[in-house]
């Protein structure tokens, strides 16, 4: 079994909820318009904002159908499962591109059931059901950059 302590030091806590729901948004964004996981996020536990490189601005239905899309994903109450595997291996299933030059052999992947799975050192929930629901606060798009602020609305 690998330590996690083993793993590069993680330089903020995270709200798992949002942290978790990050993941899950930014593989509808992947399935829906085919491009790249964020390349820039802000997540925190009030408001969070997410960068996705995109050719044009989704439109009012689009940028409704994400909101109802990760919505979801979270209540098919999915497990969050966790696993370490080598950089090879590792390499193999997901994109390692944001990966920093020092990141260990070792890595942790993140699995959201079967929706998602990426590299991650983050604080995630055990499963989905304990994010709450996913609401878009608004969005801007300008020089292909689509700039998406959400919150969680946490489960009673």
């Amino acid at each position: 079994m690998i330590e996690a302590s083993s793993l590069n030091p993680h330089n903020k806590q995270e709200y798992p909820p949002m942290h978790t729901c990050e993941h899950i948004l930014n593989q509808t964004m992947i399935r829906m318009f085919g491009c790249e996981r964020s390349k820039n996020a802000h997540i925190e536990r009030k408001k969070s904002k997410c960068d996705y490189l995109l050719s044009k601005c989704p439109d009012d239905e689009q940028i409704s159908e994400i909101e109802r899309r990760v919505n979801m994903v979270i209540a098919a109450h999915l497990p969050v499962k966790i696993d370490f595997v080598t950089r090879e291996q590792a390499s193999e299933m997901v994109d390692l591109s944001k990966l920093p030059n020092n990141a260990p052999d070792i890595l942790r992947l993140v699995y959201v059931g079967d929706y998602d799975v990426c590299a991650c050192i983050g604080a995630h929930v055990e499963n989905t059901a304990e994010i709450g629901a996913f609401k878009i606060v608004s969005h801007s798009y300008e020089d292909g950059v689509f700039r998406l602020r959400f919150k969680i609305v946490e489960p009673k």
